[in-house]
């Protein structure tokens, strides 16, 4: 017989294990819970902080003395007097100082609908840089693109209804290529109208060859053709874009297939009927489509100039260079009245000394061709100063990541393995695009004091005169009674050597400072012989000399000395 102490011990005993092995159990539980709350927190904080933050570009102030903005006074037209440029309807030259992002018509972007693009923002953005040109983006597919390698990223809207029956590869009713959606063509006439208030010119881009390509989805892992209307399993029509079978809409782009041809005329005639009694528009008849698609383009430019004649207004018609290899005689020689070539590898020309324009075409040099995103205020200064228009493709928030843009780190990007190696530190993040780097806002920033200079001289009479400057890149025009030299020095801690030789009388002279915008009037100099002129700052510069009929007062600029 046990004692009953022993047993009010053992019960005793027992009920304290029970009372520690339950403690045990709950305090592992809250440790599990709480190991739980940390790996969850710093996982969330980890893909926060994997995913870009876009921030929108700084708005300079607007420089004190520049004009007010005014609505463009197209349409325009070669200049007979200085074809290089194009005239408005005063048949005054107009200098195209251009920008341009991949949202700017159809909203794109991870999600579906995409993010919505504040175009009245961007209006303001391109206003405060002084800027009178855009490309407006179109995107042939409504989902996938061949730079990013997830199926989320969408583009809206299209202008084709779907109206099924059957859905298509994205998982939407199938596309009925009869049917055009008037949404579509309205949402295009209103960004060009509201550009033109603006004082922006508007080049509406009618196809995109990043929309059908099927190299760059090798290459990006994307396949952007799968949501083409003119893939066969995408329409009610019973069209087939690809019957080669490469996996890509490389003969959409061509003359191959006349159904995919006349359903693409009819669509350009609806883009005119659209925006045809604007006076700010041009067309572009695709972005960087193949060395194949020459005779497809020149189809479409002869389609826009004849379908115009029958309305009431007319438009320049432009082609852009090629992908790979690029061929820039083909722009040259065709039937587009404005170009936008390419680098021309190796030698780089349009990229670091920019052919000079012979006036045969108007030439728009677009970084987008030449570096995707890339150049600088040097670029710029040169290509104005060999007769050509510069235009930048410009990331602006980098929302909307684009054909061509650097792609910044991002989840919605990353494999698991790149997950791993960059817990592991073995693969640094990348910046990605920024914004408000210096040497983009510098850059935004000279191009519009490029578009101020423009408006300054006599651009009607001035002509690229390399000969005349030690610099290589100049601007002038002289007579009996007038002359105008613009030069730019990359490197004013040299002097600068103009010959003015081709005007006799007094020259007065100032220089402008393209980092700080301050403008400093120096000595009046005589003409008639080679002179030499010394900056007063360091850096690169702006050496002006006018004379006679061409001496103006400049809109004073921010720290402007005049």
């Amino acid at each position: 017989m046990i004692p009953p102490d022993a047993v009010t011990i053992g019960a005793t005993r027992r009920a304290t294990s029970g009372i520690r092995a339950g403690a045990v159990r709950l305090a592992a539980l809250a440790a599990i819970v709480l190991l739980g709350v940390i790996v969850s927190v710093t996982a969330v904080r980890y893909y926060r902080g994997g995913i870009p933050r876009y921030v929108r570009p700084t708005v300079p102030p607007a420089p004190a003395g520049r004009p007010p903005v005014m609505a463009t006074a197209g349409p325009l037209r070669r200049s007979t007097a200085n074809p290089r440029y194009f005239a408005d309807r005063t048949g005054r030259a107009v200098l195209l100082t251009g920008a341009h992002t991949w949202s700017n018509f159809e909203d794109n972007g991870f999600g579906d609908p995409p993010p919505v693009f504040d175009y009245d923002g961007y209006l303001d953005f391109l206003v405060a840089n002084n800027r009178n040109f855009i490309r407006l983006w179109r995107w042939e597919s409504p989902r996938w693109a061949p730079w990013v390698t997830t199926d989320d990223y969408f583009f809206a809207p299209m202008p084709y209804r779907r109206t099924g029956p059957g859905l298509a590869l994205d998982g939407k009713p199938k596309f009925n290529l009869d049917s055009l959606d008037p949404a579509y063509f309205a949402r295009m006439r209103s960004r060009v109208a509201s550009a033109g208030q603006r004082g922006v010119y508007v080049s509406v881009m009618l196809f995109n060859a990043w929309s059908i390509d099927n190299t760059h989805s090798k290459l990006y892992r994307g396949n952007s053709w799968n949501g083409h209307p003119f893939n066969a399993a995408n329409n009610v029509n019973g069209v087939d874009g690809d019957p080669r079978r490469t996996a890509g809409g490389d003969d959409t782009h061509e003359l191959r297939i006349p159904r995919v041809t006349a359903y693409q005329d009819a669509y350009v005639r609806r883009v005119i009927d659209a925006v045809n009694d604007l006076d700010n528009v041009m067309y572009e008849i695709s972005n960087e489509s193949y060395p194949p698609s020459r005779d497809w383009q020149y189809h479409m430019i002869d389609l826009v100039h004849e379908y115009e004649k029958t309305q009431p207004a007319q438009h320049p018609v432009g082609m852009s260079q090629y992908q790979w290899p690029g061929r820039n005689a083909d722009l040259m020689n065709g039937p587009a009245d404005w170009i936008a070539p390419w680098e021309e590898l190796p030698e780089y020309p349009y990229r670091d000394n920019p052919r000079v324009s012979d006036g045969t075409k108007v030439v728009i040099v677009d970084t987008d061709h030449l570096w995707g995103i890339g150049g600088d205020r040097v670029w710029a200064w040169k290509t104005f100063m060999r007769g050509n228009q510069p235009s930048f493709m410009d990331g602006y928030d980098g929302e909307s990541e684009g054909g061509g843009a650097p792609i910044p780190w991002d989840l919605r990007l990353a494999s698991w393995r790149d997950v791993v190696n960059d817990i592991l530190g073995r693969t640094p993040r990348e910046k990605g695009w920024e914004p408000n780097r210096s040497d983009w806002v510098s850059l935004r920033a000279n191009m519009g004091y490029i578009l101020d200079y423009s408006r300054r001289v006599n651009l009607d009479e001035m002509r690229p005169a390399s000969a005349l400057s030690s610099t290589g890149s100049c601007l002038a025009h002289a007579n009996a009674s007038s002359a105008e030299y613009l030069i730019y020095a990359p490197d004013a801690t040299k002097p600068v050597a103009v010959d003015l030789s081709g005007f006799a009388g007094t020259l007065a002279a100032e220089w402008f400072d393209p980092e700080t915008a301050k403008t400093v009037l120096a000595d009046s100099v005589r003409g008639g012989a080679m002179r030499r002129f010394t900056a007063p700052f360091r850096g690169d510069a702006v050496l002006y000399l006018h004379a006679g009929s061409a001496r103006s007062k400049r809109p004073p600029t921010p720290g402007s000395g005049s």
